[in-house]
């Protein structure tokens, strides 16, 4: 069902935000205050149940609205966004994330962001840091980001940075932040400030989100001197610190957790309490105008080798594909059977690139025979790179490249997706890093 056609049922129940409300739809029964809706939101209404928590809800069907009590309520007033000519300016692009709420205290209600104001004004400390204009481009879950998205979120990004923004902040899902974070770093050229990807594991509206200091945090690195694009999430289960991950070497570790971001292979880029703390090998912001290169070859895939995965399967797998990304066991190995089906493909023109499943560690196919039989297939090194940076890097190196430039441009270092050495967890010793 339509959004204005909730409207319309609730105009016709003479029911307003704040007002107690019971939803009949799909077999179930919804009571709670309403709540406003808003940009962000997949759902046709949203209420606020009686256990405090919010739930959003899609009408497909028959319905049925009543209301149940009105609730008395100040009117919330506007508000106009600050701005202080002596302070830098960042750029706040929505993707559809709810990181960004404000309260209205006399209904309880949570406000989601919808319009650029509402951002801004969500965290008003931000402005203590900051000027900060928002906008929402798009309105999406996580897992619904594609690469068309990639390439959009890369040309407002350049566009805001050549406009006068002295950062830009990029809200976004969590679960799929880490391949958005990877195709930026390699579509986004001499960055002239820094761009940082930030979202929240908890709702805003719950006591231990960690939506605020997610976003108070991205707006301080968004004013530093860094180079290159970030993941900024909480560093700890508790409040105080989020930590600074670079866009190529994150990944998400924990489903719900609040800090379920770590840097794989390889040292975060700093952390941030009241301040921003830079460790050394950062990159620094240039001048000139920041450059969107969005150009993609996404007919490439990314599979996950198992045990009894037979070369039939395989083949049907990567059929028709340019590109195959494999996330092998160890140090980059599949079966004998997968070993020839990859020798098939590769000498068809398809380029074959091997990862490893082991959360930290590095590929290397010298060490034992399968490798060595992998290399003679074709198979090109993914050295230390996360399965999905190596899936986007190809991605890009195909559009770019042919022939041989392929190899070697997967086996070059261009966004810091390869570590010239190993690294496991930087953590304890993080301070001796700093620059």
């Amino acid at each position: 069902m339509r959004k204005d056609e909730v409207k319309k049922l609730l105009k016709e129940a003479s029911i307003e935000e704040g007002d107690f409300i019971e939803i009949r739809t799909g077999g179930k029964t919804y009571r709670g205050m309403l709540l406003p809706s808003h940009a962000f939101s997949q759902s046709d209404i949203i209420i606020k149940l009686e256990n405090g928590y919010n739930v959003g809800i899609v009408i497909d069907g028959p319905v049925s609205i009543k209301l149940i009590g009105k609730k008395s309520r100040a009117e919330r007033g506007s508000r106009s966004t600050p701005h202080n000519g002596k302070k830098p300016t960042v750029s706040l692009i929505g993707t559809g994330g709810t990181i960004a709420s404000r309260i209205d205290y006399a209904t309880g209600a949570v406000h989601p962001a919808s319009t650029s104001e509402e951002i801004a004004l969500s965290v008003p400390e931000i402005f203590d840091i900051c000027n900060l204009n928002a906008k929402v481009i798009f309105q999406k879950f996580g897992e619904d980001i594609a690469p068309s998205d990639w390439a959009k979120i890369a040309e407002e990004t350049a566009k805001e940075l050549n406009s006068g923004a002295d950062g830009v902040i990029i809200s976004h899902g969590t679960d799929t932040m880490s391949y958005t974070s990877a195709a930026l770093s390699f579509m986004l050229k001499n960055l002239n400030g820094p761009v940082v990807l930030t979202g929240s594991q908890r709702s805003s509206d719950r006591p231990s989100s960690d939506a605020f200091q997610n976003l108070l945090a991205s707006a301080r690195v968004a004013t530093s001197d860094l180079g290159e694009v970030a993941v900024v999430m909480h560093g700890t289960p508790s409040s105080g610190q989020c930590h600074i991950y670079r866009g190529t070497k994150v990944r998400k570790m924990h489903s719900s957790r609040r800090d379920a971001f770590r840097s794989i292979n390889g040292h975060p880029l700093g952390f941030v309490d009241s301040r921003v703390h830079l460790f050394r090998g950062y990159r620094r912001k240039g001048n000139g105008e920041a450059i969107a290169d969005t150009l993609l070859n996404t007919n490439v895939s990314l599979l996950y080798y198992y045990p009894n995965l037979d070369s039939d399967t395989f083949l049907r797998m990567v059929e028709g594909k340019e590109g195959v990304v494999i996330a092998g066991t160890g140090l980059g190995h599949v079966s004998n059977e997968i070993v020839k089906a990859i020798k098939e493909v590769a000498g068809e023109g398809t380029t074959v690139v091997m990862t490893t499943q082991c959360i930290w560690g590095r590929v290397n196919m010298n060490v034992y025979a399968t490798g060595r039989r992998l290399i003679e297939a074709g198979v090109i090194s993914g050295e230390d790179m996360l399965p999905e940076t190596a899936l986007v890097k190809l991605m890009w190196v195909l559009a770019h490249f042919e022939g041989d430039e392929i190899k070697k441009m997967m086996g070059k270092n261009i966004a810091g997706e390869i570590s010239e050495r190993m690294l496991y967890d930087a953590y304890p010793e993080q301070k001796k890093y700093m620059a």
